[in-house]
């Protein structure tokens, strides 16, 4: 806890003041450095959930939750910052009063949030949120409720990273892999998941032309990771093609060329070696 003077109320007007300093500089950090403009902007829950896919919710009911993973706001509040420091003297008033009776040692309730793997975002509570990070503490006690996504939230630390959770969310129901194979097809530019996910499909219905039968999505995923993906990844890792890139960007890469410069859907030695000598 910051330094007591023996005076609450001035230390409580104290601790506001300090945390509105920080917040100002800290933007004004953010500025001199070029970061992006949402590097201090608290995530909003809706558009998480929307970009992970919900998928149910239960209650875990109350729990004790480090502050550090608290991350966003359910009503997308711009009172205060990513890090629960207030961004105007709006809310000073309530503010010091909940800073004098937590330095008065009087019983404050716990807040409530929503948890999404291991980010908490809060429903009722932004006050004590801020009042605790400005008085140094690590937890602080909540009512859990828990959203079970379709894709984890791992990975997620600007609003910007919602884009690629997004894409990806729309390319895994269009190509719905499981376990392994989920977990290694990344890509780092969320438009690369449209063109990828157009891919998977024609390379699905190529598959079945040539069968002569029909493939339902999931069926057409598995196949194509396993008859496709997998060893053509195998063949550039070989040719050492994949470079500083994941190896899904590689393969979406030089699917395109194999295409563009051989007109062929075909993968042998030969197609790998042309395409090396023209990288």
């Amino acid at each position: 806890m910051p330094r007591d003077t023996g005076f609450p109320r001035a230390d409580a007007e104290h601790d506001f003041l300090r945390a509105r300093r920080r917040q100002v500089m800290s933007r004004l950090a953010a500025w001199l450095r070029r970061e992006p403009d949402d590097v201090n902007i608290m995530l909003p829950f809706h558009e998480v959930v929307e970009a992970l896919g919900m998928l149910g919710e239960r209650r875990l009911g109350l729990r004790v939750v480090r502050l550090d993973s608290i991350v966003g706001s359910v009503d997308r509040t711009r009172d205060f910052d990513r890090r629960f420091r207030p961004t105007s003297a709006r809310v000073r008033e309530r503010w010091q009063r909940l800073a004098l009776a937590q330095r008065r040692g009087e019983a404050v309730p716990p807040i409530e949030v929503y948890r999404v793997g291991d980010l908490h975002f809060v429903q009722d509570g932004h006050h004590r949120v801020s009042v605790a990070h400005a008085l140094g503490l690590e937890v602080i006690d909540a009512y859990v409720t828990e959203v079970v996504t379709r894709i984890p939230a791992h990975g997620i630390r600007h609003r910007g990273d919602l884009i690629v959770k997004d894409y990806r969310r729309l390319f895994l129901e269009r190509a719905p892999l499981d376990g392994q194979a989920r977990a290694a097809v990344l890509l780092s530019d969320p438009w690369e998941y449209a063109e990828l996910g157009e891919h998977v499909e024609a390379w699905g219905f190529r598959l079945m032309q040539d069968e002569g039968v029909f493939l339902d999505r999931a069926a057409v995923a598995a196949r194509w990771y396993a008859e496709e993906y997998q060893p053509v990844v195998e063949m550039l890792r070989q040719a050492d093609l994949v470079g500083d890139r994941t190896e899904t960007e590689a393969y979406l890469w030089v699917a395109a060329e194999r295409y563009r410069l051989i007109r062929t859907h075909r993968w042998d030695a030969d197609v790998i070696s042309t395409l090396r000598s023209r990288r």
